[in-house]
């Protein structure tokens, strides 16, 4: 049993369900990981052992009794930003390194009454705001492939771990392309569903109109088990819809490949900074996907340049709102001896959060305020929606668009890009949180330095299905997703 890790979910739902192992010794198999490899990686904030063995517990007796469902028993990491109730729920951030969730989020509820096993909670960017994971207060996490190399950002952690083959799948968000971009950098698939298809309740607010939880995993096989789980209306969140869930595995073969029409945006291999491995990587990626019948189409994304500056707006502007709660008065980080209210407010706030959240604060309040308002909050409403309407024009003609989802490979860790390189960085990613709508990275190879890449198909709203489906055929045609770095090789 030394080598559950390299199942895939579907061979673990398989052996948990004839008996071949039990959820219990799957789980003790992962927990031995973490302590033995994690050390490296530094993916986890809080591994859970004793309650992911209870969990593991209650797993088997329902897998003996007849009540299971196809995921009881297998493990999960949660991305440190969904609420866990009983367990510390930071997003990353000193502010609220000791606050305990009196509850959970529905994604997170959704995968216990499914009988996911909880291994803990994995490291992000402080509230989601970052590429690299290194905005952390605890700390950086390493990539996989190369420890010198960030897992990217802001679901860094979450990356990590199921790169490194501690934990068999994960939780993340995407605010800008906080899934797509480390599944790139980690060389997984990472799916970032259409606005409004997870529930956002007791998921950390960092941008409410672009934030969107969605699966990490090695397949589209594998992210479609945990959509299967994630997706559908919660009467919690107002900005959930309610629509018909598909079941995502049962689809991974509808959508044909043949008569595909992939969208090659001329904008988007042009952009000032895109690798030529990354360049080169994608390119074989498609040319792939047409000698399985698909057909390849040049269309034109007008609105490329007006992506950075609208959502570094939008953005900072809503984490400005949605980070004034965290004032030092009801929960979180407070400052000692405050002289009165006002101190306690400037001083828990300025020595509870980072840099790269007080920066988007200060961007954001000042977008925000009397005189600046109508100048950048509202034109920048009004650029999205062109973004959006860009987009809209061109699945008229195409039904998938491909990209890159990061114009390079994972950066160094104390690289110290300025913020406006790190910006730039998401040039491929953020105009798909600003449309809402749905993306999936796959891997597709690696640069000279052995480091994945990532392509990135953006799908219409609602075409989850297709985007896995889409994915899953290219993956049974091609095994870049089944290469492990040398750490996820190791035995323990």
């Amino acid at each position: 049993m030394t080598d559950l890790h390299r199942l895939s979910i579907r061979e673990l739902s398989e052996g948990l369900a004839s008996a071949k192992f039990s959820s219990r010794e799957l789980t003790e198999h992962y927990l031995k990981r973490i302590e033995k490899i994690d050390a490296q990686v530094k993916s986890y904030v809080t591994v859970t052992a004793e309650q992911a063995l209870a969990q593991a517990d209650a797993a088997d007796a329902a897998l003996k009794a007849g009540n299971a469902t196809p995921l009881t028993g297998v493990p999960i990491a949660h991305k440190d930003i969904f609420c866990t109730q009983g367990i510390k729920t930071t997003a990353g951030s000193k502010i609220l390194d000791n606050f305990i969730s009196p509850y959970d989020a529905t994604v997170v509820a959704k995968g216990k009454a499914a009988g996911l096993v909880t291994l803990g909670k994995v490291n992000m960017d402080e509230f989601a705001m970052g590429s690299t994971s290194e905005n952390s207060y605890y700390g950086a996490t390493a990539n996989p492939w190369n420890l010198s190399h960030v897992p990217g950002g802001s679901s860094g952690g979450s990356a990590a771990a199921v790169a490194a083959d501690l934990a068999p799948f994960a939780t993340g968000t995407d605010t800008g392309g906080s899934i797509r971009q480390p599944a790139s950098f980690c060389g997984l698939t990472g799916l970032k569903p259409t606005y409004g298809r997870v529930s956002r309740f007791g998921m950390i607010a960092y941008a409410s109109s672009l934030d969107q939880g969605g699966p990490m995993a090695r397949s589209a096989e594998d992210c479609a088990y945990l959509m299967n789980v994630m997706a559908g209306h919660d009467a919690k969140d107002s900005t959930s819809v309610e629509k018909d869930v598909d079941n995502y595995v049962a689809n991974l073969n509808g959508t044909s490949v043949k008569g595909l029409r992939i969208g090659i945006p001329k904008q988007y291999f042009n952009v000032a900074g895109l690798d030529a491995d990354v360049k080169a990587r994608v390119e074989e990626s498609l040319k792939k996907l047409e000698e399985m019948g698909a057909t390849l189409v040049e269309i034109d994304l007008t609105m490329t340049d007006a992506y950075v500056p609208t959502y570094y707006l939008i953005a900072p502007a809503e984490a400005s709102s949605n980070l004034q709660r965290f004032d030092g008065v009801r929960y979180g980080y407070r400052c000692e001896n405050p002289v009165d209210l006002m101190d306690l407010y400037k001083r828990s706030r300025s020595e509870g959060f980072g840099a790269e959240v007080q920066r988007r604060i200060l961007i954001g309040t000042y977008a925000l305020s009397a005189g600046y308002y109508d100048a950048y909050y509202v034109k920048a409403q009004k650029v999205r929606r062109l973004i959006q309407q860009d987009f809209l024009k061109a699945f008229e003609s195409v039904d998938v668009i491909a990209a890159p989802a990061a114009p390079t490979t994972a950066y160094k860790i104390g690289a110290n890009l300025s913020p406006v390189e790190m910006y730039l960085g998401d040039i491929y990613t953020i105009a798909v949180n600003l449309a809402g709508l749905p993306a999936i990275n796959a891997p597709v190879g690696f640069d000279k330095d052995n480091l994945p890449v990532g392509l990135q198909l953006i799908g219409n709203y609602w075409s989850e299905s297709q985007l896995l489906s889409v994915v899953h055929q290219y993956q049974q045609a091609t095994d870049w997703h089944t290469k492990r770095a040398a750490i996820a090789e190791e035995n323990v």
